[in-house]
């Protein structure tokens, strides 16, 4: 038995009520169990019981033990001044207070018990992956709502972060989201440096001269450090001295990595393509913002690297022909993971419902991504049709399965309620 388990017992009312009694033998009735309390003081507030027929509203506090009363001092604060009734699952000493105790060992359901330890011991991939045949897909499509809701909200706490870090300017946090899109998740970091190292004032300046761009994204992340003998790296080499010295750039010293990726995912395909981007498009986040067809969004991201980079992946290594146009995945990696949480966060920390909304429904028309966990769900029968029910899967997997808390997941609610 734990703490937590114990909470969600009585939260849920999950015992034999009609055999409740008080520890001195008198009958009890639960008529509001309370609201749990997430801060200081008892763990459940404005409660109400009814003993020997006199109704008592307040609070409940609950322990493993009784004498966990004083073993946290609870007689000394005057926080718990209120409580009207102590829930222990073991009663193991009658320390006089001025409440009654309701003891619930021999009131719990050993089933649930049983299963709750099941969970908690599982091996599997998720804990309760044997009993989810017994879910109904109602329970299932709610969750995954609240899971994505949860999930974007996640992502927004890192969005507030960076808004913190250029007072608030959303233009630019959607361009450092873009770059550290396209670095992929080996370079990410090294690519969200080099775009917070170039004001995006000054793309603007820039954004009619694809190669200006190339080389100011390229030199920034110290791609244009070595002796090249093709004119194309050259003559970037140039521009970007000048550039540099024009706007004292500091470029980062993240180094960016190729071992083991595929030639397509390159730092130097991405950049390219990245100025590309940032080359045919205008007000980015505004479009965003304003776009309500789902496929409009889709085109923005539709751009095609400088023709140098269609017979390299590299500078100075000629390779065949193959246009590095930016691929239907990527585009959807960019919706999945830039886009939507942008347009999420804007509407979340703007207190505006619509944007919030258009995002949640882009993902249910993002195809669905294809990774070890949205592979194994689907193992178990659980849909993953679309980025909606990917993203939703993710979060349950990090958030509650890996961590084991099938008490706060709806799925492990049901389970634990049959039992």
């Amino acid at each position: 038995m734990t703490e937590r388990l114990l909470q969600y017992i009585w939260q849920f009312q999950y015992f034999n009520k009609v055999n409740a009694e008080t520890t001195d033998g008198q009958r009890i009735q639960v008529i509001q169990a309370g609201t749990c309390n997430t801060n200081q003081g008892p763990d459940f507030l404005n409660a109400q019981i009814k003993i020997a027929g006199t109704t008592w509203a307040g609070n409940v506090e609950l322990h493993l033990h009784t004498s966990d009363w004083e073993l946290h001092a609870h007689s000394q604060d005057k926080n718990y001044s209120n409580v009207i009734l102590h829930v222990v699952w073991d009663h193991d000493t009658d320390l006089g207070l001025s409440f009654p105790t309701l003891e619930l060992k021999q009131l719990i359901p050993k089933l649930l018990l049983k299963k709750y330890e099941e969970l908690m011991q599982g091996a599997q991939f998720i804990a309760c992956e044997k009993q989810l045949n017994h879910v109904s897909p109602l329970i299932l499509v709610a969750w995954k709502e609240r899971l994505l809701v949860e999930r974007l909200q996640y992502k927004a706490l890192y969005i507030k972060d960076l808004l913190s870090r250029n007072n608030m300017h959303w233009d630019e946090i959607c361009w450092w989201m873009l770059a550290r899109n396209f670095g992929m998740k080996v370079n990410s970091e090294a690519f969200e440096q080099m775009a917070q190292s170039i004001p995006i004032n000054i793309l603007a300046k820039h954004k009619s001269q694809l190669i200006q761009l190339e080389a100011l994204l390229m030199g920034q992340a110290g791609l244009l450090d070595a002796e090249f003998k093709e004119d194309y790296p050259i003559m970037l080499q140039k521009e970007y001295s000048f550039l540099q010295q024009k706007y004292q750039l500091k470029k980062i010293h993240t180094a960016l990595y190729l071992l083991r990726m595929r030639p397509a995912n390159f730092p130097t395909i991405r950049l390219a393509q990245l100025a590309a981007l940032i080359h045919q498009s205008e007000h980015l986040f505004s479009k965003i913002k304003e776009t309500t067809e789902f496929s409009a969004i889709e085109k923005l991201f539709k751009v095609t690297a400088n023709d140098y980079w269609h017979c390299h992946y590299v500078f100075d290594e000629p390779t065949v022909f193959k246009k590095k146009n930016l691929g239907k995945q990527m585009i959807n990696n960019i919706l999945v993971n830039t886009v939507v949480p942008v347009l999420y966060a804007y509407g979340y920390f703007n207190n505006d419902e619509k944007y919030k909304l258009k995002a949640m429904q882009w993902m249910a028309h993002i195809a669905a991504e294809k990774n070890s966990i949205t592979d194994s769900f689907a193992s178990l029968g659980i849909e993953n049709k679309t980025a909606y029910d990917s993203q939703a899967l993710i979060q349950l997997k990090h958030a509650y399965c890996d961590q084991k808390r099938c008490l706060q997941c709806a799925i492990g609610n049901k389970i634990l309620k049959e039992a």
